[in-house]
């Protein structure tokens, strides 16, 4: 079974100068890719097929990037999408086909059919670099995206990055949260007919770092989208022997409790810790009856199907009784 833990991608994109120089040939590549064994990521650049099998999504893309950066000279950097995956920022349902970048200096970016060029300005606070790659800084990236993606994705980028600012280990770091919403909305003041501006303030307010995984950040939308006040996120509840749950959702308008409940955390052998499906499926069951009977209040699970649309996931929660206010 595969597991989605992200290996070292830089020791795994391989050039075809390091192939040759270990004893592949031209044929033996060409080979190695009609037969499946090697995926061409773009000219002169591979990553071994089964590598590139257990990535999500967006480490494919940042297979592609670090493909991309290695061929780049000049003074752009990467972007958008790009930027996100190097920052290790979910991209809810994105499909990525280009490697973005940007610069202030269009007369000196490189031309290739998968890259796509930004020109813009671009202040040295708002570069960075992650694994020895220049790219946008963490805000920059994130007033790029919260702009322009689809409201699902923009919200969890949105919520993703939060976290990545004021999670301190098992802390939530307030100061952290106050300075980084506060620069967010200073960036956003001076940006005053941007592109996009309308929605990066709205999803810049609604933004909650607290929402752990993609599936919890769209879930909240959705619920807003329900008329739901907004939750509490992260409820610990008391249980047996000093235990402490918590619990994604607290539903307080309809005296409820909500939980998302993808899929990753029963086939993902590393968050299993070594316990088998059949163990955490019973473990679930005792810690949610131990739930309803301490708090008595009605408790709903849903998971990616069920957040596609408001309307599914109302009609999840009416199975379990719930109605939106």
């Amino acid at each position: 079974m595969l597991t989605r833990t992200e290996p070292h991608l830089e020791h795994l994109v391989r050039s075809r100068r390091d192939l040759l120089l270990n004893g592949w040939t031209d044929r033996s590549i060409a080979d190695a890719v009609r037969g499946g064994m090697l995926f061409h990521i773009r000219r002169g650049w591979y990553i071994l097929v089964e590598d590139r099998e257990v990535l999500w999504p967006e480490g494919r893309h940042r297979a592609h990037v670090i493909a991309v950066a290695r061929d780049c000279s000049g003074n752009a950097v990467m972007s958008h999408t790009s930027a996100a995956v190097l920052w290790r920022l979910p991209l809810y349902r994105i499909r990525f086909a280009r490697v973005h970048m940007t610069t202030d200096a269009p007369s000196r970016i490189s031309s290739a059919r998968d890259v796509r060029r930004h020109v813009a300005p671009l202040p040295v606070d708002d570069t960075s670099a992650i694994d020895g790659i220049r790219c946008t800084s963490l805000a920059r990236t994130v007033f790029d995206l919260i702009r322009t993606l689809p409201l699902e994705a923009a919200v969890t980028l949105a919520d993703a990055a939060e976290r990545q600012m004021a999670e301190r280990r098992w802390e939530w770091d307030l100061d952290a949260v106050t300075s980084w919403r506060q620069a967010m909305s200073e960036r956003l003041a001076a940006a005053s007919g941007a592109r996009g501006i309308r929605q990066a303030r709205w999803v810049s307010e609604f933004a909650d770092g607290r929402a752990q995984l993609p599936g919890e950040s769209v879930s909240r939308l959705q619920l807003h989208r329900l008329g739901f006040a907004a939750p509490e996120l992260q409820v610990p509840i008391e249980g047996p022997d000093g235990k402490r749950y918590f619990i994604d959702f607290g539903l307080d308008d309809v005296d409820s409790y909500g939980e998302f409940d993808g899929e990753r955390k029963y086939l993902d052998e590393a968050l299993r810790s070594g316990k088998s499906i059949e163990q955490v499926l019973l473990e679930e069951k005792q810690r949610e009856d131990w739930i309803r009977g301490r708090t008595q209040r009605r408790f709903a699970r849903w998971g990616f199907e069920h957040i596609v649309t408001a309307r599914r996931l109302a009609e999840r929660l009416a199975s379990f009784s719930i109605a939106s206010p």
